[in-house]
């Protein structure tokens, strides 16, 4: 077999994820810190909606506070305090690992299950007190 044609067997890249690569923890948690980091950009979107709508008046603010209020809007009001609860804590993660810390197999997968579960945990809470009013 020549070098060209055993290149053209093998998988291009590990993210090729199905047949070729069985998903990891790492690489699952790297596409979702990609995609949260997006989600994150959109919602800055949404906050320079809601600062256009204070300065244009109590219309705009009323229809903003309506789409907020609904059903949608607070699904993705809850989408935005995960992803950012995440981003933030994957990126220490990340911090960590820049400083050395905890790049070895079993310590990468402990943190990357720490912010799992620490995501879930502190979304919880944020979103538990900014629908019950707790945070007032």
């Amino acid at each position: 077999m020549t070098a060209r044609a055993s290149r053209r067997q093998r998988p291009l890249s590990p993210f090729m994820i199905g047949p070729y690569y069985r998903p990891q923890l790492t690489s699952m948690m790297s596409i979702s810190h990609r995609i949260s980091g997006v989600l994150l950009s959109l919602g800055a979107l949404l906050v320079a909606a809601w600062l256009i709508a204070v300065a244009s008046g109590p219309e705009a603010y009323s229809g903003f506070a309506s789409f907020a209020n609904s059903l949608p809007g607070q699904l993705l009001a809850a989408a935005l305090v995960v992803a950012i609860v995440y981003h933030w804590l994957n990126g220490l993660r990340h911090l960590a690992w820049d400083l050395g810390v905890g790049l070895e197999i079993p310590k990468a997968y402990a943190s990357g299950w720490t912010v799992v579960v620490a995501t879930v945990l502190i979304s919880a809470l944020l979103l538990w007190l900014l629908l019950s009013g707790g945070a007032r």
